[in-house]
C-alpha cells in the first residue's frame, strides 16, 4: 500500500529520470540513504568554446595555452564511456564548423585551418544540481577510469593531425580565455 501523500507505491530498482538518466533507486536505507543514484546513459561530454586565446595554468606555471582561433574544450566522462566514445568525441571536435567564416561564408573547423585545441579533463559537467542546493556528482567517472578516456581523446586528436594542449588531470587548474563571440557548444557523442 502507498505510504500517506507519496503517491503509487513502486518496485524497488530502475527508471528513468529527466534527459534519459538512468536511476537506481536503493530504498530508503540504501547505500545513498533514500537519494537516487543518477547514471547518465549517454555519451561523452564536451563543453566547447571559440576562443582567440587559451591557457591553463597549476600552482602558477603555465600547462597549456593556445593562440587562436582555435578551441577551448571541458570534457567530462562517466560510466559507460569508452574508447571508441573517445575517438568519435576527438573526430566530431576535429571537424566541428565553430571557427570564423571563410571568403565563401562557410565556418571553418580546426581541421579547415589547422586551429589548435585546449583539453581539458571537467568532471563537474556530470554535476546534478536538480535537487537541493549542493551538487551530486553520481555520473561522473571516477579518475581511474576518466583520465584515460580524457588521455584517448587527446591522442585520437593528435592521430588526426590536430594541435593539442592540455591540462593536468585531478589538478586544481585555473582556465583563462578570450571566448570569440561570445560562441560556446555543448557536445555529446
Amino acid at each position: 500500500m502507498p505510504a500517506a501523500g507519496r503517491g503509487p507505491a513502486r518496485a524497488r530498482g530502475r527508471g528513468r529520470c529527466a534527459g534519459g538518466a538512468e536511476a537506481a533507486d536503493t530504498g530508503p536505507q540504501g547505500p545513498s540513504g533514500g537519494r537516487t543514484a543518477l547514471r547518465h546513459n549517454g555519451g561523452m561530454r564536451a563543453v566547447v568554446q571559440r576562443v582567440t586565446e587559451a591557457r591553463v595554468t597549476v600552482a602558477g606555471e603555465t600547462v597549456g595555452a593556445i593562440e587562436g582561433p582555435g578551441l577551448c574544450v571541458l570534457v567530462g566522462v562517466t560510466h559507460d564511456d569508452t574508447p571508441a566514445k573517445a575517438a568519435q568525441l576527438a573526430r566530431k571536435l576535429w571537424t566541428l564548423r565553430l571557427l570564423p567564416a571563410n571568403d565563401e561564408g562557410v565556418e571553418q573547423s580546426c581541421s579547415d585551418l589547422g586551429a589548435p585545441l585546449l583539453v581539458i579533463s571537467q568532471f563537474t559537467l556530470y554535476g546534478d544540481a536538480r535537487k537541493g542546493r549542493r551538487p551530486t556528482w553520481n555520473a561522473a567517472a571516477r579518475g581511474p577510469v576518466a583520465e584515460p578516456l580524457v588521455d584517448e581523446v587527446v591522442a585520437q586528436l593528435r592521430a588526426l593531425g590536430a594541435k593539442v594542449e592540455t591540462g593536468r588531470f585531478g589538478a586544481d587548474m585555473q582556465v583563462a580565455l578570450v571566448n570569440d563571440g561570445p560562441f560556446t557548444v555543448l557536445v555529446e557523442v
